[in-house]
């Protein structure tokens, strides 16, 4: 069987090429005689791996020094809570309300210390990146840069001067350049652009380690994970070994400023035909939208089912929006080829042809 366009927001495709060393690799790594999948993690060839994994992390994000990088476990959401008890600090932070996660990590992160939203667009459907307020005795700032289920972006970072800015990054790191110095910590689930679910990136500003509360699970605590390397319990090997062959793989692309120009021709693609359809329309502001997750209806519930059925049946796979918002999402992360955007913009010119 032939592969897929696979447009799915995450678990979602990997670049074809690590699949391919992946699937060479599976039963003997190199010459050590085994499979990563069966290494001990405190053992020299696996920590080779590693090490050079977080190497490659810190090369292709421009991490500066100052910064250690942590490969955790629990996703995104166990960062909610993770990030407000290692900086919390007994006060208070601000979160800016964009988008669903942004949503679920102020819930979380209310059960150990005073929240303030700065702002949201909840009320509006999420459909922009709202006007915020900043606290200047915040403990630290946390946004999400990219909202995966309602499509938008922050195109332009807020200014927190010296309080931390905290940044989810799930669903668009490694996708654009940014000024790692700028953030006092990131993180990222890494099932939309790095790797298969299971791991978590950590990019913590040192000074920020060393503060947690009392009650803080050691595997959460960030400066004992520090301590460790990550490996204060086993962590998730064979995903982090996947991640490492992702980051070689960016370098073979020219690096993340390369990715970016890729990255905006694709959206401009899908974009530049919604916006001239006479069928679908984007859901986001335009100045708001995301590069990663395009979101877009035909005003019709019946009509997006239709086109999502046939979409599917021509190998452009997984455009059903999320459930709690409908319509379509087409998540163009790294890894999917311009090919497969010119595929889906091709099939929505036949599908508008015909039921327009």
């Amino acid at each position: 069987m032939e592969r897929v366009y696979n447009f799915a927001p995450g678990p979602s495709m990997l670049p074809l090429p690590v699949l391919e060393e992946v699937q060479r690799d599976l039963l003997c790594y190199g010459n050590t005689g085994m499979s990563v999948m069966e290494m001990s993690h405190r053992s020299k060839m696996y920590l080779d791996i590693f090490q050079e994994t977080v190497a490659d992390l810190k090369d292709v994000m421009g991490i500066p020094e100052g910064y250690k990088v942590l490969f955790l476990q629990g996703g995104a959401t166990a960062m909610f809570a993770a990030v407000a008890m290692n900086l919390m600090r007994g006060g208070k932070a601000d979160y800016v309300d964009s988008g669903n996660f942004a949503h679920n990590a102020l819930v979380e992160a209310k059960k150990y210390g005073e929240v303030v939203v700065a702002g949201s667009s909840r009320e509006d459907n999420y459909t922009h990146i709202p006007a915020y307020t900043l606290s200047p005795d915040a403990s630290y700032v946390h946004i999400t840069t990219n909202n995966t289920i309602y499509g938008t972006r922050w195109s332009k970072l807020p200014e927190t001067g010296s309080v931390p800015l905290v940044a989810d990054m799930s669903s668009n790191i490694l996708s654009e350049v940014y000024d790692v110095s700028k953030f006092g910590l990131i993180y990222a689930g890494a099932q939309k652009n790095v790797a298969p679910a299971g791991v978590v990136i950590v990019v913590v500003r040192e000074d920020l380690l060393g503060n947690a509360m009392p009650i803080t699970p050691k595997v959460m605590n960030f400066k004992e994970m520090a301590d460790k390397d990550s490996m204060l319990n086993t962590p998730n090997c064979f995903g982090i070994y996947i991640a490492g062959r992702v980051f070689k793989w960016i370098k073979a692309q020219g690096g993340v400023a390369e990715l970016e120009k890729i990255n905006i021709e694709k959206a401009s693609l899908l974009y530049d035909f919604i916006d001239n359809s006479r069928l679908f329309k984007g859901t986001a502001v335009r100045e708001d939208r995301s590069r990663m997750n395009v979101t877009f209806v035909t005003g019709d519930p019946d009509m997006d089912a239709k086109f999502c059925k046939e979409a599917t049946a021509k190998g452009l796979v997984n455009v059903k929006g999320h459930r709690i918002v409908g319509g379509m999402r087409a998540s163009i992360y790294n890894a999917m080829p311009i090919e497969g955007v010119r595929a889906l913009v091709s099939f929505m010119k036949e599908f508008e042809q015909a039921n327009a």
